[in-house]
């Protein structure tokens, strides 16, 4: 089935329930609450700020981060309450150098564990925020991060199992933007011209309270970016960079311009791609990182060029932010033609098969099993090179079921969707990958340089809570 097959149907849904496997106790949403009262492009997006550090060593950088209870002013004239690092509905964005460790003294705030992942990190099994390394509540610890992998946008959020759906949904998630000098030296837009991007969904009742219900993939119909519903950017006539994330549960985005004008995507989940790809629109889903230049030099003062969803399943959900461009600015800043090579692809050890699709009770496993923190389901030597055919047999369904793969440790190399080649935007490094029904897609990655225990699962995460998710063992 073709992906744009796939979101005809779930676009043209009648009820939530049709995305859902039988017997799951998902919600369906009833009469709207407030997203359809709440205009877009009120609100000016706000940049998170970035986290200073409390201390430098020689070599180290030493960071203080909290979780804890906040309130946020994410809809107009209401006070949400949120869970958040520093109590903030989104977390400060770290920025990290290459070869520049990291330490993050962690403590919880909260009354329930949590875990912190570093989604994207290359970092020792018992720095990876796994859910048997939990922090109490009252407790604190230190992570670790040794920034030896490439430059590349990645994220931190809550991974205490079974409850980090519902945290992240609350507000435990942030940027981590690990900078790198071959990077530096490229002329693409820096400083307040580079501009990170948390794209989410979630549902509301009147008093501007987030609603967290299992699987409700319908109901969260109110789109927020960097904290704020459908919001918008004053930005000058000249190229900007913008790195994407989905950072949603559940919620899927096509992202096009308004403008019916190309992005020119220069980076994913691991970095810079080998070279940039134009495209008029790319898929987010949760967990997947976009980078992209956008030139708002050939629009005319006053232009708003909004950024539509194309994924969307309701009215409210069409238009995820707006650009509103000003006077034009200088502008030294540009897309080279070869952004970032990377290694020939070696020889593999080994080639495993997973399947990722419900159990005969219609909850969501991989390989017909369901998460078990005790279980080792799949061990690999050290420094080992695999293929991973990763097949989603989730097509049983009125409406099929997407699934991305997120593999902790590693970036790894797409290298085909049902035998094709992937497209320019899967070209370079990911972490995450997203497996459509009924297909099935190759990837290759090595596991270097750390043993220990580590997660791979769907990032959709009800559906990694309830199941979908199992551990490697590098030995």
């Amino acid at each position: 089935m073709t992906t744009r097959r796939l979101f005809l149907q779930l676009s043209g849904a009648v009820g939530g329930s049709a995305l859902l496997p039988t017997g799951s106790g998902a919600a369906v949403p009833g009469p709207r609450e407030v997203s359809a009262a709440v205009p877009p492009f009120q609100a000016e997006m706000p940049v998170p700020p970035v986290l200073r550090p409390a201390r430098s060593t020689h070599g180290t950088d030493h960071y203080e981060l909290v979780a804890k209870p906040g309130t946020a002013a994410v809809l107009p004239g209401l006070s949400t309450p949120v869970l958040g690092y520093q109590g903030s509905f989104i977390g400060p964005t770290i920025k990290a150098t290459r070869r520049r460790r990291v330490a993050v003294t962690y403590r919880n705030g909260l009354t329930e564990e949590t875990a912190v992942h570093l989604h994207g990190g290359h970092v020792a099994a018992d720095q990876d925020g796994h859910p048997m390394d939990a922090v109490q509540p009252g407790e604190k610890r230190i992570y670790l991060y040794p920034n030896e992998q490439r430059g590349a946008t990645l994220w931190y959020h809550d991974h205490a199992h079974h409850i980090d759906a519902e945290h992240v949904y609350r507000g435990l998630a942030g940027f981590y933007l690990l900078e790198d000098p071959v990077e530096r030296m490229l002329p693409l837009p820096k400083g307040k011209y580079d501009i990170p991007v948390m794209i989410r969904n979630a549902r509301f009742d009147t008093d501007g309270k987030m609603i967290f219900e299992w699987r409700d993939f319908f109901g969260r119909d109110t789109i927020i970016v960097n904290g704020k519903p459908q919001p918008h950017l004053r930005v000058e006539a000249r190229k900007y960079r913008f790195r994407f994330l989905n950072a949603a549960n559940l919620g899927v985005f096509k992202l096009s311009l308004s403008t019916g004008d190309s992005f020119v995507q220069i980076g994913s989940d691991g970095g810079l791609l080998p070279r940039p790809y134009v495209t008029p629109a790319f898929q987010l889903l949760p967990g997947e990182r976009v980078e992209a230049v956008i030139d708002f030099s050939k629009y005319p003062r006053g232009t708003r060029v909004i950024v539509k969803n194309e994924y969307a399943f309701t009215p409210e959900t069409a238009d995820i932010m707006a650009f509103d461009v000003g006077d034009p600015a200088p502008d030294r800043s540009a897309v080279p033609d070869v952004l970032r090579p990377l290694p020939a692809l070696g020889p593999a050890d080994r080639t495993r098969q997973f399947v990722l699709g419900p159990d005969a009770e219609g909850m969501p496993v991989i390989n017909g099993k369901s998460f078990d923190m005790d279980r080792v389901d799949t061990t690999i030597p050290l420094g080992s090179t695999e293929i991973w055919e990763i097949t989603n047999n989730d097509v049983a369904q009125p409406i099929p079921i997407p699934h991305n793969m997120h593999v902790h440790l590693v970036q790894f190399r797409v290298l085909s969707r049902n035998g094709a080649p992937p497209d320019g935007g899967e070209a370079g490094l990911k972490d995450t990958v997203t497996v459509f029904p009924g297909e099935t897609v190759r990837i290759q990655a090595t596991f270097a340089d750390y043993r220990g225990r580590y997660l791979y699962h769907c990032h959709f995460l009800d559906h990694a809570a309830e199941g979908m998710m199992a551990q490697l063992e590098v030995v």
